[in-house]
């Protein structure tokens, strides 16, 4: 596909579709999907991607922030969005733009109680990974509270796992399940509410599938990452070489001058840094870059807006393809040599990689 740009990611929607349906043949027939798609779809491009999966069917959309959210409705899509941690400074802007807010604290239902516009929320619970959501015994008041506002519509309740991806934490998601029921049935007694309920997310949709309520929330399955090979990944990072030199032993490289030619060497240099999102730690040979089907270890350090690679062994052109990760050169093989997570590597690609999308 001709472009100007040097660098750029490639999304498939067709691998996209796959996962999607792979994920949905785990559900009861019945069972809504929540789709996330915040951080800009975990770097893959928000608007396309939810573009894409609104024509899949999917239910709603789970953002981080408003402006997610604003960004998603502005571009025409219709179904809901829901928002993570809507604050307390966006209360105009989630009713304008008919968002609907997760409340997870007493401040957040305060704010919401009080004004008297009609909005549909979703209540957060912690059941024991201890980040966001209100405590079982806080339901009594949440009851009583909900009582004063009949203009909120409680569209679910949900909770957050944190380790579902992790056998060795089964025994702790266990656990986890079972405060959920008890918080689920406490709730619906207090209030006389019976609301739709969400606990899984894509990992638990693959390993705990008989504990999904009425809605599952999908996100990093989607993008083709996980445990299980069925999963497509849906991203290929390409750049290019932009110059290719000539090095004799004893001359240095880079910053630092952290790297020493020990023979005579060739180098290439790409046009991707850390400004890009890919971590400094690759550099130093600790990670490589794909050209056809050989590797070239990066080294030195890497630099804001470039990277360097050793060609040494590979009869290359300038202008040559590098691919830092594709569906057979996984970013989660790249995550457990940075000793991190495939998300953070996703997420943090900057949006000035021009990203290009294969129906």
């Amino acid at each position: 596909m001709p472009t100007s740009h040097e660098t750029i990611l490639f999304v498939d929607l067709k691998a996209l579709e796959h996962n999607y349906f792979y994920l949905k043949s785990k559900l009861n027939s019945d069972t809504e999907i929540i789709a996330v798609v915040k951080a800009f779809a975990y770097g893959h491009g928000d608007i396309v991607v939810a573009k894409k999966l609104e024509t899949l069917g999917v239910h709603a959309f789970w953002v981080a922030d408003f402006e997610e959210g604003v960004t998603l409705r502005k571009s025409g899509i219709n179904r809901p969005i829901i928002i993570a941690n809507p604050g307390a400074k966006s209360y105009s802007e989630i009713i304008e733009f008919n968002l609907q807010p997760v409340i997870y604290n007493f401040r957040l239902l305060e704010l919401y109680g009080e004004n008297s516009s009609p909005i549909s929320i979703h209540i957060k619970f912690n059941s024991g990974m201890n980040r966001y959501g209100f405590s079982l015994d806080e339901v009594d008041l949440i009851a009583k509270k909900l009582k004063n506002y009949p203009h909120l519509n409680v569209n679910s309740i949900c909770t957050h796992l944190s380790a579902a991806d992790d056998n060795r934490q089964d025994k702790f998601t266990h656990s986890q399940f079972q405060k959920f029921e008890l918080i689920t049935s406490k709730f619906s007694e207090k209030t006389g509410i019976k609301t739709k309920r969400h606990v899984l997310n894509s990992a638990g949709v693959l390993r705990f599938s008989n504990h999904q309520k009425e809605i599952v929330r999908l996100g990093i399955g989607l993008y083709g990452i996980g445990e299980d090979n069925n999963l497509k990944p849906i991203a290929k990072l390409q750049s290019n070489i932009a110059q290719i030199r000539n090095l004799q032993k004893g001359e240095k490289i880079g910053y630092d001058a952290a790297f020493i030619a020990n023979k005579e060497m060739i180098i290439g240099i790409v046009p991707l840094g850390y400004a890009d999102g890919i971590n400094r730690k690759l550099g130093d040979e600790n990670g490589h870059v794909v050209i056809g089907k050989k590797t070239a270890k990066i080294i030195g350090k890497i630099s804001m807006d470039s990277m360097l690679i050793d060609l040494s062994k590979i009869v290359v052109e300038e202008m040559s393809a590098v691919t830092i990760f594709d569906a057979k050169n996984k970013v989660s093989d790249m995550s457990k040599n940075l000793d991190t997570i495939p998300y953070e590597i996703l997420a943090t690609l900057n949006r000035r990689i021009k990203r290009i999308y294969l129906q």
